[in-house]
């Protein structure tokens, strides 16, 4: 078929299937743009028309190559996928669907005609939320898309809140076949490779290692390892003073059992802060607190703030007085206590 690629805001017409559009569907009623993906024809057609009385939106495609590549630019809200087609089949589209952070929020329903359990199970395991029996009966599809795609739509809205507000998302699934970043926020895309050095697609290997820890030892809840609380995951920015974080917080498991964490940036500007208000301390003496609880030594402090080791110490001097203790630990844990009320787990 080469029928040009319609986009959400400009579905084409689609002439060379003989379904019959005569003019652009107004976008504005549209209930929704659905991807519908068979090799015959007739499949096709029939769908077409009961989806476009509807009010949904169509888009077609008659062969799992070009149904990767309409997903992918036109980014539908529901995929119907025949499972059985020559060459690329609906099984492995749908894994492959799933398999980038772009297309995996896309709920997928398969229509097919096998109806044996190892099939019904290829398409769950495939990827798929629902199936639907051939030959099809629209108004079942018509209510089974509607669940799902109320469903997705809540998820994505609330991934959006997440991300407005400066908490960036992901959910990670843990496998036989190693780790797979199912989805994640726009801003989390950004931040990860940032923070961890990783590529855009990829779990970094600290964030792995966090979560298999996390999941040795998880209660049912999953927010416990061993009888404890996990702790935030912290990473630094490369530089020299990481003058940013970014706190990797455990926010349970999603109901496709897969691990979701949110993200938050600080800045070391914004804890130095919170200590000196806290406290009653001076810029310096905070910033000082601040790497003594980060366990840095004299030298280095004075290092990073451009001081003697004995300025530091000086200033570590007077911390201890307002803070009413002795000793280095104790400073250092009244200051992580205000870090943890900062950003809270």
């Amino acid at each position: 078929m080469n029928t040009p690629l319609p986009t959400r805001a400009a579905p084409l017409p689609l002439p060379a299937l003989g379904i019959g559009a005569p003019g652009l569907p107004d976008n504005s009623r549209s209930a929704g743009l659905v991807l519908i993906v068979d090799d015959v024809p007739d499949n096709l057609a029939v769908l077409h028309d009961a989806l476009d009385a509807a009010g949904y939106t169509v888009l077609v495609a008659t062969d799992g190559a070009s149904a990767l590549q309409r997903a992918a630019q036109a980014d539908p809200d529901i995929v119907l996928l025949d499972a059985v087609m020559p060459g690329i089949d609906g099984f492995e589209v749908a894994r492959r669907l799933k398999a980038g952070p772009e297309t995996a929020h896309i709920p997928i329903v398969f229509m097919t005609g096998l109806t044996e359990t190892e099939h019904v199970l290829a398409a769950f395991d495939a990827g798929g939320v629902d199936y639907v029996t051939k030959p099809i009966r629209a108004p079942e599809v018509l209510a089974r898309m509607a669940a799902h795609m109320q469903a997705a739509r809540q998820a994505r809205q609330a991934r959006n809140a997440l991300d407005a507000y400066g908490h960036a998302t992901i959910a990670v699934r843990l496998g036989p076949q190693g780790a797979r970043l199912v989805w994640q926020t726009p801003l989390a895309r950004r931040w990860l490779p940032s923070y961890f050095e990783s590529m855009p697609e990829e779990v970094p290997a600290e964030l792995l290692q966090w979560l298999l820890a996390a999941a040795a030892g998880r209660d049912e809840g999953g927010l416990t390892a061993g009888g404890r609380e996990v702790r935030p995951l912290s990473a630094t920015q490369p530089g020299p003073r990481g003058g940013r974080h970014l706190v990797c917080t455990l926010q349970g498991r999603t109901v496709d059992d897969d691990w979701l964490v949110v993200l938050r940036e600080v800045s070391d500007a914004a804890t130095v802060q919170a200590t000196m208000l806290a406290f009653g301390l001076t810029l310096r003496e905070s910033e000082v607190l601040y790497w003594v609880a980060k366990g840095k030594t004299n030298r280095d402090i004075g290092d990073i703030l451009g001081s003697s080791p004995a300025t530091v110490k000086k200033h570590l001097e007077r911390v201890y007085e307002k803070l009413g203790v002795e000793t280095r630990t104790a400073a250092a844990a009244m200051a992580l206590q205000r870090v943890r009320e900062l950003a809270p787990a």
